[in-house]
């Protein structure tokens, strides 16, 4: 396995972590006073998804 799709599928378990943390947060929320966290966890999570995802799909595999 290639260090760059190893680097991609971290990115993408990290983005994972980060998306279903911000949903936890919302879900335990009452109201606006843990607005801060879930937008940054939010955020962060999507970008490391996403950079993952692309990471692997355009990474060849060369043997």
């Amino acid at each position: 396995m290639n260090l760059k799709r190893i680097f991609g599928a971290l990115l993408t378990v990290l983005g994972i972590g980060g998306l279903i943390y911000a949903a936890v947060l919302y879900v335990n929320s009452q109201g606006n006073n843990n607005f801060k966290a879930l937008v940054i966890y939010g955020l962060l999570g999507l970008l490391f998804f996403i950079a993952g995802i692309s990471q692997v799909r355009t990474t060849k595999d060369e043997s």
